[in-house]
């Protein structure tokens, strides 16, 4: 199927498209880790549902190709948010993947886990020791093909290929080496709980080429009979018979489908389209969806609410005595010798993540609540007056900085009941004194790994924000002019428990106050976690297709009545 708009009203026939033990909306990480995970059950029945196109796109698989599928249709949604107080009135460009794979077409491909203590929150907030470090660590493994092969920490022959990066600059190793020098230690792996320290990011690629969720999970898939995938159908809305979900509406190719669901439908569109999801379908506060004109399912106040996500800070050093990407590529001859190096070895420029460097810091040493990093750093070896325009003509490296764990909270919210008109996204960075504080913290902690003696050989000068900026007030302000999203959603589905009048879906994901329905993505994530967050989307899926698996298990022993021999979902 094509893309296409949806039509607002609903009044038109629609297609009965089949009826499938489970419907999934969204075929980004989560949504094909589970098709993967539940079709390996032959008498199961799948449909996969996503809004976008096929993976063919050749910038997809090659790293730095990132450059070209942010911002194009083709692969992504092109969603602005709101203009932001907190970063002077500007509105960001807010990328999220439409394509087979999702945003692990187009991200920055880095392997990261979070931190121990992440887990253990949401262990608490969910009243279930299952999502503990301990409880998750063996799922990470089970899905992971580490380059180092396996042990405590890391699994070996699952389908997340894990490899080091083909790359070295010498500007980023003096980083690295300044950062020491700042009380920041090295380290040769992020993923074993603590990430504490400064190294190079490890990523999701294979031999240099991009290794997205469609290659790992959805491929191999594709060869069962009982897995069927659209693409190109945007999923409508949500079909209730009272409060049992029983199928969907999508459209596709200008023609309207409906689809059954015998199981459950699993909502896997990711923080920003799964709530409108549950909006469309009548699940959210009900006075909002009245005034749109939508009927009420089930007034759940937290829907859309607790958007979290981390809000870099960009840093750029024009540097001496050494050569970065800004001028490695700023001549033709540049370009055929990077392009040489990846046809022929798939190592160099054309290999790199966005971010090739990382380190994890406290943004204040001296401040004892601070008991684990609050700062990570993607540093990068060139510099750019913003993201998508060419790079600077001097040689220059950007270090941005983001707060882990923002006390911020935003939401993202339908602002019609057309379901392909974009929502309203207001993540309200720098909301809070807290986090206006640790910002003007990261800006200082930066500038000391600048004048640490490793770079010195390189005299790096301040570009962005820039030498003026230097009491309090000003580096908060200098925040918000330079500050933008690093790509990280999360939490607009939160889990929680029954008592929790903000929580969405419960500890086993499934949503409160409706039967047949879940969401399995970032958005249930309660708290985001401390880094990267597609691996951790990706564990929530493990363990979401576990549940789901165990569940009907249960019903077909007789021990869950729910579950209607047969789907009766009228078709308008």
């Amino acid at each position: 199927m094509d893309k296409t708009k949806a039509a607002a009203g609903r009044s038109e026939p629609r297609r009965l498209e089949g009826e499938f033990d489970y419907v999934i909306v969204g075929a980004g990480t989560a949504g094909c880790v589970l098709a993967n995970r539940l079709t390996e059950d032959p008498d199961v029945s799948v449909l996969l549902l996503e809004a976008g196109g096929k993976d063919d796109y050749h910038w997809i698989h090659v790293p730095v190709g990132y450059l070209y599928c942010i911002g194009n249709p083709r692969t992504d949604w092109l969603y602005k948010t709101q203009a932001e107080a907190g970063l002077n009135g500007r509105a960001l460009s807010y990328p999220r993947g439409r394509v087979l794979g999702g945003s692990s077409s187009i991200n920055g491909m880095i392997y990261m886990r979070g931190q121990r203590e992440d887990y253990d929150e949401w262990a608490r907030t969910t009243n279930d020791p299952s999502w503990s470090w301990d409880a998750v660590l063996p799922v990470f493994r089970r899905s992971e093909d580490h380059h180092g092969g396996a042990n405590t920490w890391h699994g070996e022959g699952g389908e997340w290929r894990v490899e080091r990066q083909r790359l070295k600059w010498k500007i980023l190793d003096a980083f690295a080496q300044a950062a020491q020098q700042t009380g920041i230690p090295a380290t040769d792996d992020f993923n074993r709980g603590d990430n504490t320290g400064v190294g190079y990011f490890e990523v999701n690629q294979k031999r240099g080429i991009r290794w997205n969720a469609s290659k790992a999970f959805l491929r191999p898939a594709m060869k069962r009979p009982n897995l069927t995938i659209i693409t190109g159908a945007l999923t409508e809305r949500v079909v209730f018979e009272g409060k049992r979900c029983v199928g969907v509406e999508y459209r596709g190719d200008g023609v309207s489908y409906a689809a059954k669901a015998r199981c459950e439908v699993v909502l896997s569109a990711g923080a920003v389209n799964s709530p409108q999801l549950l909006e469309l379908s009548g699940i959210g506060n009900g006075a909002r969806l009245q005034g749109l004109g939508i009927d009420v399912v089930h007034d759940l106040r937290g829907v859309g609410e607790n958007l979290q996500d981390h809000l870099q800070l960009r840093m750029a050093y024009r540097v001496q005595n050494v050569r970065t990407l800004n001028t490695a590529s700023a001549h033709w001859w540049g370009k055929l010798m990077i392009g040489m190096q990846y046809a022929l070895f798939q190592s160099g420029p054309m290999s790199m993540s966005p971010s090739q460097l990382g380190a994890f810091a406290k943004s204040d040493p001296s401040d004892g609540s601070l008991t684990r990093p609050d700062l990570e750093y993607h540093v990068q070896p060139l510099s750019l007056d913003r993201f998508g325009e060419p790079l600077h003509r001097f040689n220059a490296f950007t270090a941005s900085v983001c707060h882990l764990r923002p006390t911020s909270r935003g939401s993202v919210h339908i602002a019609s009941p057309d379901a392909a008109a974009a929502p309203a996204i207001a993540p309200n960075y720098l909301s809070t004194d807290y986090d206006r504080h640790v910002a003007a913290n990261a800006l200082r902690l930066t500038r000391r790994i600048a004048a640490a003696p490793a770079l010195a050989p390189y005299r790096p000068h301040e570009i962005l924000p820039g030498l003026v900026y230097q009491t309090e007030e000003e580096l908060q302000d200098a925040a918000g002019n330079v500050g933008t999203t690093i790509f990280h959603p999360v939490g607009t589905c939160r889990m929680g428990t029954a008592d929790d009048p903000g929580s969405v879906v419960d500890h086993r994901l499934r949503v409160r106050g409706v039967e047949g329905l879940r969401v399995v993505d970032a958005s249930v994530m309660p708290v985001i976690t401390s880094g990267n967050t597609n691996s951790p989307t990706l564990m929530i899926a493990e363990r979401a297709s576990d549940m789901l698996r165990a569940d009907r298990r249960a019903r077909l022993a007789g021990r869950d009545e729910a579950k209607p021999a047969s789907v009766s979902m009228s078709v308008a």
